[in-house]
């Protein structure tokens, strides 16, 4: 059955998704360095406006929905991101969850059963009350979750947030996408752990898979009924869209366009990578990337208005909101 999904701005019937970016991020930030060494990039009202033309122009582009991934890690505040959701005309839906690819923040790597100050997991009861009641004391719930392993694999403290995704999924049934390190074959691992807590490997999202040019690993997650995140495209330091672009091809002529999304891992801003780096590493790592020269390109290569339609619309459907 499928489920309401919550944006910014109030639930929306999956039917209503449109065209969505299923992999994306406003702002990504580091509150405590931003308030003891703050970025000389970072006006919050300039990129609040910049965010606002951002997502405004997304809508140009037939876009309808955005999923802001940025959760526990990288710097989330949702309601900066309400303030963006409410002046655009794209819906956005915000995600629970922790960017924890090897070691957890030192609360909840003393906070939890078992540990120095013993009691249920806090992990679990921020991923649920973000997802039942809203995130951080507002009324924006998570259609959602995000987690992470990277080059070192399911460390202690990766696979505890692991297996509290995996019962907040089980009792919510919303959907789980992963970051993952392709060139470690990552998302195999990932599968396994999630697979043996109970999670259905057709809920999850094996992110950044698209980074792989192993098409055996590929299609051996897809196998498995998880979705593919090609998620990266404009992530020239990471991979070069030629590749993403073969290897989505190769799996859409070996049948797999039911188990693919689209999107950027872009951010209007980020302090991580930050836009002076950005303008002269990257330049072309922006939400409308696809739009502007990738799809133009996958047309002219083959790709049919069907397929299309099942990768930016069906299959992000399918993962937010279940059902066929």
């Amino acid at each position: 059955m499928a489920r309401s999904i919550p944006t910014f701005t109030g639930s929306l019937d999956g039917d209503a998704l449109g065209i969505t970016l299923i992999h994306e991020h406003v702002f990504v930030t580091d509150p405590e360095l931003d308030v003891n060494m703050p970025h000389p990039e970072w006006d919050e009202q300039a990129w609040i406006e910049r965010a606002v033309q951002t997502l405004s122009s997304l809508f140009d582009h037939g876009v309808r929905t955005v999923v802001d991934l940025t959760v526990i890690g990288l710097g989330r505040d949702v309601r900066r991101v309400a303030e963006v959701a409410a002046r655009v005309p794209v819906r956005m839906i915000a995600s629970t969850g922790c960017y924890a690819a090897e070691v957890l923040p030192p609360y909840f790597r003393l906070n939890g059963p078992g540990l120095i100050v013993d009691g249920p997991d806090p992990l679990v009861e921020l991923f649920t009350g973000d997802i039942e009641r809203g995130i951080a004391g507002t009324d924006v719930r998570a259609g959602m979750i995000k987690i992470a392993s990277d080059a070192g694999g399911l460390t202690p403290d990766a696979s505890r947030v692991f297996a509290a995704a995996a019962e907040v999924h089980r009792r919510t049934g919303v959907p789980i996408t992963t970051h993952s390190h392709a060139a470690s074959r990552g998302g195999i691992v990932q599968q396994d752990a999630l697979e043996r807590l109970g999670v259905p490997l057709d809920h999850v999202v094996i992110g950044h898979s698209g980074d792989s040019t192993d098409l055996a690993y590929l299609r051996g997650l897809a196998d498995r009924g998880s979705f593919l995140g090609f998620d990266r495209f404009g992530m020239e330091h990471v991979g070069r869209d030629a590749d993403r672009e073969r290897m989505l091809l190769q799996l859409l002529d070996a049948g797999y366009a039911d188990r693919i999304v689209l999107s950027h891992d872009a951010a209007v801003f980020s302090r991580v990578t930050p836009p002076s780096w950005r303008a002269v590493h990257t330049p072309s790592w922006t939400m409308s990337h696809l739009f502007e020269n990738v799809l133009p390109r996958l047309r002219a290569a083959g790709l049919d208005e069907a397929t299309e339609h099942q990768l930016m619309v069906a299959n992000p459907r399918r993962v937010l909101a279940g059902g066929a």
